[in-house]
C-alpha cells in the first residue's frame, strides 16, 4: 500500500506563508482606511487607483468578500494538497549504464554510441532526473533520438567524502575528471549543457579545460545576481550566514532548510502551484506532469557545507560572478575567457533566476546566440512546449557546431 506523500517541503512553512500573506490584506485594508499605509514608490500610482476605488464601499461589505476571498483560496490550496499527496503516480526507476564513477557521482549515458558528446552538468542542490523526469518530458531522451549522446552528470547526495567538498573538489575534481572520462570514451570533445547553477560551473569548466569543451549552452544560469531584484538578493546574502554557521555540526545543509531558504523568493509559489492543480483534468497527462515534477521539487538533496558557504553568502550577497571575484582555484572564472561557441537560454517567465540576471551572460561571453523562451525556469526541460520552444533550437544549434 502507498503511503501518501510528505510534501511540498517544508509544509508547514507553505502553509503559514500563505495565511499570512493573505490574512495580512485585512490589516492592509484598515490601515488604507486611517491613512497609515506606506506604499512602496513604485507601486503609488496603482495604490491611488485602488484607494478611490474603496471610498464609496463600505468598509464592513468590503471586510465581508476579503474574508470570502481568503477562505476560497485557502480551500483550492488545500484541496491542491490533498489531490496531489494521494495521486497515484510514481516514478519509475530507469537505469542507465555508468561511463564514469567516482565517489557519490556518476556520468550517465544516453547513448547512442557515435552521437555527438553532450555533458549535461545540472545544479549541486536539485537531482539530475529533472532532466529526464518522465516519458514525454525528457530533454536527454529526446537529445539521443536527434542523434546527440547525452551524459547525465549525476552528482549523488553528498556522502561522508562529499561533505567536506567545496566548489573548487567539485569542479576540478568531480566535475574535470568526468569531463576527462567522457571525452577519453567518446574519442570527441564535449558539448556542455549547464543548468541553473550547474551552469556556473560549466562557464568554470570551459574557461579552465577549452581541451575538453567544444561548445557550452547555458540554461537559465544566473550570473549578475544583482542585475535584478537586488535587494533580495542581497538579503538571501545576508541570511546565508548565520544559517552556515548553525549548520557547523552536520556538515550539510538539510533540504528542507535549503526550501526554507529559496521560499523566500517567491512566497506564494506553493499557493499557486496547488491551486492551479485543482483545475486540471484528473487522470490527464497534465495532472501526471505536475506530480511528477513536484515530486522531483521534494526530492532535493542536502548541500556540502562548504559549497553553501561559497554561493549563497558570495553569489546572492556579493554578487562574485558577476562582479568577477569568484574564484576556482584562485582563478577568476571570466565567460570573457571561454573560447568554445556558446549558447544562452534565458526563459522569460522565470521566478528563480530572473531573466536579467542570466542575459548578464550574454554581454561577456564571445559572439554568444541567445533563445528566450516564453517558458520558466523549469518549464523550459520539462513544459510541453518546451520541444518546440526549447529543445529543438537548442538541437539545430548543436549540430550546427558540431558540424
Amino acid at each position: 500500500m502507498r503511503r501518501d506523500r510528505l510534501g511540498p517541503r517544508p509544509l508547514p512553512l507553505h502553509l503559514m506563508t500563505a495565511g499570512a500573506v493573505w490574512t495580512s490584506s485585512l490589516l492592509a485594508f484598515a490601515m488604507s482606511r486611517s491613512g497609515s499605509l506606506a506604499w512602496r514608490p513604485e507601486l503609488a500610482q496603482n495604490a491611488a487607483r485602488l484607494e478611490a476605488g474603496l471610498r464609496n464601499v463600505a468598509p464592513d461589505e468590503f471586510l465581508r468578500a476579503l474574508d470570502c476571498e481568503i477562505l476560497a483560496r485557502s480551500d483550492r490550496m488545500l484541496r491542491g494538497l490533498v489531490r496531489y499527496r494521494r495521486h497515484p503516480y510514481r516514478r519509475a526507476a530507469t537505469a542507465r549504464p555508468a561511463l564514469w564513477r567516482e565517489g557519490s557521482s556518476a556520468v550517465l549515458d544516453y547513448g547512442p554510441r557515435g552521437g555527438a558528446p553532450l555533458l549535461a552538468v545540472p545544479s549541486l542542490i536539485n537531482k539530475a532526473y529533472v532532466l529526464d523526469l518522465m516519458p514525454g518530458a525528457s530533454l536527454l531522451r529526446h537529445l539521443s533520438g536527434a542523434g546527440i549522446r547525452p551524459l547525465l552528470l549525476d552528482w549523488g547526495a553528498p556522502g561522508r567524502a562529499e561533505r567536506g567538498f567545496g566548489l573548487d573538489d567539485y569542479i576540478i575534481g568531480r566535475l574535470e575528471a568526468a569531463a576527462m572520462a567522457a571525452v577519453e570514451r567518446t574519442g570527441r570533445k564535449l558539448a556542455v549543457l549547464g543548468y541553473c547553477m550547474g551552469g556556473l560551473l560549466a562557464v568554470a569548466l570551459a574557461q579552465r579545460r577549452p581541451d575538453l569543451v567544444a561548445s557550452l549552452i547555458l540554461l537559465a544560469t544566473p550570473w549578475d545576481f544583482h542585475a535584478e531584484r537586488a535587494e533580495q538578493a542581497r538579503l538571501l546574502g545576508q541570511l546565508a550566514a548565520p544559517l552556515v554557521k548553525s549548520l557547523a555540526g552536520p556538515g550539510v545543509v538539510p533540504v528542507d532548510v535549503l526550501q526554507m531558504f529559496f521560499l523566500a523568493n517567491d512566497p506564494l509559489s506553493a499557493a499557486r502551484k496547488f491551486a492551479g492543480l485543482t483545475v486540471l483534468a484528473p487522470g490527464s497527462e497534465a495532472e501526471r506532469r505536475f506530480v511528477a515534477l513536484e515530486d522531483w521539487v521534494n526530492d532535493g538533496m542536502p548541500l556540502a557545507l562548504a559549497v553553501a558557504a561559497e554561493t549563497l553568502g558570495p553569489w546572492y550577497g556579493d554578487n562574485t560572478p558577476g562582479r568577477g571575484r569568484w574564484c576556482v582555484a584562485g582563478r577568476p572564472v571570466l565567460p570573457e575567457e571561454v573560447a568554445a561557441p556558446s549558447l544562452v537560454l534565458v526563459p522569460r517567465h522565470d521566478r528563480i533566476v530572473p531573466p536579467l540576471t542570466a542575459a548578464a551572460l550574454c554581454d561577456h561571453l564571445i559572439g554568444a546566440a541567445r533563445i528566450d523562451p516564453p517558458l520558466g525556469h523549469v518549464g523550459m526541460v520539462v513544459a510541453q512546449r518546451a520541444p518546440q520552444a526549447v529543445w529543438e533550437p537548442m538541437i539545430l544549434w548543436l549540430k550546427a557546431h558540431a558540424a
